[in-house]
């Protein structure tokens, strides 16, 4: 197992794509494993036939050891175990142990897809499943080989209408409306106090692992190590969606989605050029603080993972519809379960865009290394006074929570005041880049 992340020690197997006694040729994917930082696939550097798996299927395996044992064409005739006939091992066991990681799963499904779409209910052994993370959990929960199911989405995708289909009659799937990969629902609690054997049947335990498991760890650390300080502000920003209604009829910016989140994006990158020592690190070994001259824009994403944050590399550097489409392919991957590693690393200042669940506000908690983060809450039509007079105007509220020791209030709140002057009028794009 190597280390498919920046100092991960461990990860878990999601599926194989080969069996014992399946060739395999060198770059073919083999199997797909979750980190506390994404789901990759992993390559096998050898070509042979796959001797053993050594690893099961949703378990933990720490980096270093071995998953999977391959023989060369010399070493076929061995039995199984790796040793032969004088109960000595053959001359070379290859193994995946510091290899490299695919990290662009999406693009190489695409490419397999087009060459030569699998036939349905046969695909070849060694081969991959062409479908998305969602519905290859849905196909594991519900135990459903993606490999005998018959695909019908497009250049062969394996969907979940299609997983469903494969089920056998007594495995049904879940009433429409309910989502077949979420947890089965609690019965009503008992009265206070009672309990019994029955309690498994009321109650489901769901294991700690991959994302959820890092997310948590790395928010305790960072709510009990930075020194958390919240700022609000509501803002009128009617001529922000103005502003939105005219850019998708830009020639620039067609092909690309274009949403509030982008102008808050670009307002929040105009107030952190205007105030960059908020574009800040705590370094606490060495005490100092570490100014950074570039922005790796975070956002975080819902994913069925759970929470990510991938970040835009040096952000501050690109035009507008530049950032419209790293906005775009940002969330687009994060959703597929497609983000490489090097997208969840090294962020500088994120961006959580909560008004898309409905909320006002909230206090957001940083992300460990970094500086400040910024909540951009539901933007709804209210009584505003304009111009001198009650009108129904485009309100939100942002909220930026910032490390206490290298910001100071002074600091966070222009950055947050500029951040909002910037979307209450947005000439200032202009007039402040």
């Amino acid at each position: 197992m190597p280390d498919v992340g920046e100092g991960l020690t461990e990860a878990e197997i999601l599926t194989w794509y080969v069996r014992p006694g399946d060739p395999v040729t060198d770059g073919q994917t083999v199997c797909e494993v979750e980190t506390a930082k994404a789901t990759v696939e992993l390559p096998i550097p050898y070509t042979g036939v796959v001797r053993e798996l050594l690893a099961a299927e949703r378990t933990t395996v720490e980096v270093g050891s071995v998953i999977i044992t391959v023989a060369e064409a010399a070493e076929e005739a061995a039995p199984p175990g790796g040793f032969g006939q004088e109960g000595a091992p053959p001359q070379r066991q290859p193994v995946l142990v510091g290899y490299g990681v695919s990290e662009a799963p999406a693009r190489r499904r695409a490419r397999t897809a087009a060459v030569s779409a699998p036939r349905p209910g046969n695909t070849p052994g060694g081969a991959r499943p062409l479908a998305k993370p969602p519905v290859r959990k849905l196909a594991k929960d519900l135990g459903v080989d993606l490999r005998v199911v018959i695909p019908s989405g497009p250049g062969g995708t394996i969907t979940r209408d299609d997983v469903h289909a494969a089920l056998p009659p007594a495995s049904a799937p879940e009433p429409a409306g309910q989502d077949p990969t979420a947890p089965s629902p609690v019965p009503p609690a008992a009265p206070a106090g009672r309990s019994g054997p029955d309690t498994a049947a009321r109650e489901t335990r769901l294991p700690v692992t991959g994302v959820r498991k890092a997310t948590a760890r790395a928010m305790v650390a960072s709510a009990f190590t930075a020194p958390h300080a919240t700022e609000f502000v509501t803002v009128d920003v009617t001529r922000t969606m103005k502003l939105l209604d005219r850019l998708k009829r830009d020639e620039e910016m067609a092909g690309v989605r274009v949403g509030p989140l982008l102008l808050v994006a670009k307002a929040l990158l105009v107030a952190i050029a205007r105030n960059p020592h908020i574009n800040a690190a705590w370094d606490e070994a060495a005490q100092e603080i570490v100014l950074k001259h570039y922005v790796n824009l975070g956002i975080a994403a819902a994913t069925p993972r759970g929470l990510l944050v991938p970040n835009i590399k040096d952000a501050q550097a690109k035009t507008l519809p530049e950032l419209a489409r790293a906005l775009e392919e940002l969330v687009r991957t994060a959703r597929e379960g497609a983000t490489a590693p090097a997208a969840l690393r090294g962020g500088t200042v994120t961006i959580t865009n909560i008004g898309v669940f409905g909320v006002d506000t909230g206090t957001p908690i940083l992300n460990p290394g970094e500086s400040a983060i910024l909540a951009v809450g539901a933007i709804r039509k209210r009584p505003w006074v304009h111009r001198g007079t009650v009108r129904p105007r485009q309100v939100t509220t942002l909220a930026l929570s910032f490390d206490h020791r290298l910001v100071d209030g002074e600091l966070g709140s222009k950055v947050l005041a500029d951040t909002a002057a910037i979307l209450e009028d947005p000439n200032r794009l202009i007039t402040w880049s």
